[in-house]
């Protein structure tokens, strides 16, 4: 990929970095009593020793990498981790990707557990690349799947139909091997071409051991031919590799990872159960057999899997501790407030000086997608004086009123259609008067998360291993580049980036010609970044295209090239860490700089995002609570980790049905 120029930070930086100060004035400059207080626990972590730690993509490595393992044992190590994470049915749509659907790893595992064929595909190849394979998907008959290279050939794993196969010298066999037995085969055959009624009469009690020889020695077709799910097989692979096929990549994002934090009156209660809420449930298609049970997941138990359901429907509650004070602690920004225990006066929390306005910002994320949300406040009003409640879902760059009161009482607010299908948000309260402020704040969500990899127990005595850092917090930015769907979830521009040469609608490059385009992201962090991480699913098809990534943290006077996205490729994928952070780093620009574009350059799906110290971050005591049922019995187990590394035990008499995991600060 040729140099790239750095001409287009040359830009109204200087508008960029304006828009952010004036979204988050003094956002990040509370007014704290006495001496700094611990008031975030980040990564709060439990693990079992019945299920693996995959809470990070190096978590999983770490699990399912070993030294010494082949390139081929790598390769089905990634595929068994796909397979035993993720059902076939219906996808989680969450419209932030070009697909709609969600095409990120890490979210099939923890948050969802459940995706068709075009999302294994793109998990298969992110796992694959995170470990240094090279990977390509297929657009083939009906299906998609994907392709890992090892041994200088091409291997095709498919985790959505739950197979692999074979050629005869013992290798994984690739897209072109197995298309070419199954045509061969069908060449003699003709009858039973695209004939799935014939297809499938032949496949039952050990027919399909009668078709190619390459899919007879399969091991994941049951007696009748379909697979460990009950669904697709023999029959429908028969059909899939006899057609088209094209090279074809569905995208994937990359950055989210779990990060459980808590605050003073923080709660998050994920559970093996659900209430039947789905991140699909406003007018998209259901999860099917998901909602009610685990059926059809013979594959996944064989592979480890132990939890009693897929979908879990938990709880994230904030209580906020207004009238002591220690609210402080865990707000963005608390300008012009005080509490009662600090001066005796009423409500809980009020407007110290009633010539100027107080303000409370305070952040929501979450590791979990929301569901639905409440916010709940009882306000004080002074004559004259008022209070105005505002939402914001992209990081304090806009607000939008959800109240505004003249009078004092108490208000209940439906965040769901602010919240719905986000990780973060931020609320923030203005008050105006003397003595006006708030007597009760809380703020309660119901997530979704996936129950698969969650620190379930088993028989007999179960080892749990709590941990609790590091102290660091992340600021995302993702938005769709189908600007279509603004109705539905935040979109490029929703971000305010400043374009040159290139449209918002899939940021592709405006035109052809001898100068390139870029987009570039202003970024603020509450504390000192620590690292930056970004990439996306991009087109270069000509071998002179490509994108560079670049960061600035001189307001865009200088810019570093961190990595490349580079063509020749009809779709493909690439994400980089930069982690050369200068010391006291608040803000940066983020840059994705093109080449002159030669034939359709594009960025279909981006992600951002910046790692930070928690300003006020540290460890406290944290309660977990472990709920189960032993006979139809409830059984508890409570534990206070004093430490933010600590090892404990829980025995279960009887085989446990796990009901609830609930974590908070030890007050």
């Amino acid at each position: 990929m040729r140099t790239l120029r750095r001409g287009c930070w040359a830009v109204a930086i200087g508008f960029a970095w304006a828009i952010m100060l004036a979204a988050s004035a003094g956002a990040f400059a509370g007014e704290p009593a006495g001496p700094k207080s611990v008031g975030v626990v980040s990564n709060v972590k439990v693990l079992s020793d019945k299920v693996e730690d995959v809470s990070s993509l190096e978590a999983w490595q770490k699990s399912n990498i070993k030294p010494g393992m082949t390139d081929e044992e790598k390769a089905l190590a990634v595929w068994r981790t796909v397979v035993k994470y993720r059902h076939q049915t219906a996808p989680p749509n969450e419209f932030l990707q070009n697909e709609s659907n969600v095409h990120d790893v890490m979210k099939t595992i923890h948050v969802y557990g459940y995706g068709m064929c075009c999302c294994a595909s793109a998990n298969i190849e992110q796992l694959g690349r995170f470990i240094g394979m090279d990977a390509r998907g297929w657009a083939i008959y009906l299906h998609s799947v994907p392709e890992l290279s090892y041994g200088g050939a091409w291997h095709m794993l498919d985790a959505s139909l739950m197979s692999y196969f074979r050629n005869p010298d013992g290798s994984v066999a690739g897209v072109a091997d197995i298309t070419k037995a199954v045509q061969d085969w069908l060449k003699d055959h003709p009858e039973y071409r695209h004939n799935g009624g014939k297809l499938g009469a032949l496949a039952r009690n050990e027919g399909w051991k009668k078709g190619p020889d390459m899919l007879a020695k399969c091991e994941f077709y049951t007696k009748d031919g379909p697979n460990f799910a009950g669904s697709h097989g023999w029959a429908s692979t028969m059909e899939e590799f006899d057609g088209k096929h094209a090279l074809y990549e569905y995208g994937y994002s990359q950055g989210y990872r779990p990060n459980v934090q808590l605050r003073s009156g923080e709660r998050l209660t994920r559970n093996w159960f659900n209430k039947g809420l789905h991140v699909n449930m406003d007018g998209g298609e259901a999860p099917a057999g998901l909602l009610q049970g685990r059926g059809g997941m013979g594959l996944q138990r064989r592979f480890g899997e132990i939890a009693p359901g897929r979908i879990g429907n938990g709880t994230l509650e904030y209580d906020v501790p207004l009238a002591d004070g220690r609210f402080r602690s865990g707000m963005l920004a608390a300008e012009n407030l005080a509490a009662k225990s600090e001066d005796g006066r009423g409500p809980a929390v009020h407007v110290k000086d009633g010539a100027a306005p107080g303000v409370l910002i305070l952040r929501m994320p979450s590791s979990y997608v929301y569901l639905t949300g409440e916010l709940n406040f009882k306000a004080s009003v002074a004559a004259g004086g008022s209070l105005a409640a505002s939402f914001s879902d992209n990081n304090g760059l806009d607000w939008k009123e959800i109240a505004n009161l003249q009078a004092a009482g108490e208000q209940k607010v439906d965040l769901k259609p602010y919240c719905f299908r986000r990780y973060d948000y931020r609320l923030k309260f203005e008050m105006k008067g003397a003595g006006t402020g708030l007597d009760g704040l809380k703020i309660t969500h119901d997530i979704q998360h996936s129950q698969a990899p969650l620190p379930a127990l088993g028989q007999g005595e179960n080892t749990i291993n709590f941990s609790a850092a590091p102290d660091e917090g992340t600021i995302a930015i993702e938005g769709s580049t189908n600007t279509g769907r603004k109705d539905k979830q935040l979109v490029v521009t929703d971000f305010h980036p400043d374009r040159k040469g290139v449209k918002a609608e899939n940021l592709r490059v405006a035109e052809y010609g001898p100068e390139g385009g870029c987009v570039t992201f202003p970024v603020e962090t509450p504390g000192d970044i620590t690292r930056i991480r970004f990439g996306g699913h991009y087109r270069a098809r000509d071998d002179r295209e490509g994108w560079g990534l670049l960061v600035s943290f001189d307001d865009g006077k200088t810019f570093k090239e961190v990595g490349n996205m580079p063509g020749p490729t009809p779709g493909s994928c690439k994400y980089v860490t930069f982690d050369g952070v200068p010391e006291g780093s608040r803000k940066a620009l983020v840059q994705y700089k093109s080449t002159p574009q030669k034939n359709t350059l594009c960025i279909f799906d981006f992600r951002i995002d910046a790692d930070y110290r928690e300003p006020q971050g540290g460890f406290r005591p944290v309660r977990v609570t472990y709920v189960w049922e032993e006979d139809g019995a409830e059984k508890r187990d409570t534990h206070v980790a004093k430490s933010p590394s600590e090892t404990y035990t829980i025995a279960c008499a009887k085989a446990p049905l796990m009901r609830s995991l609930i974590v908070e600060l030890a007050e």
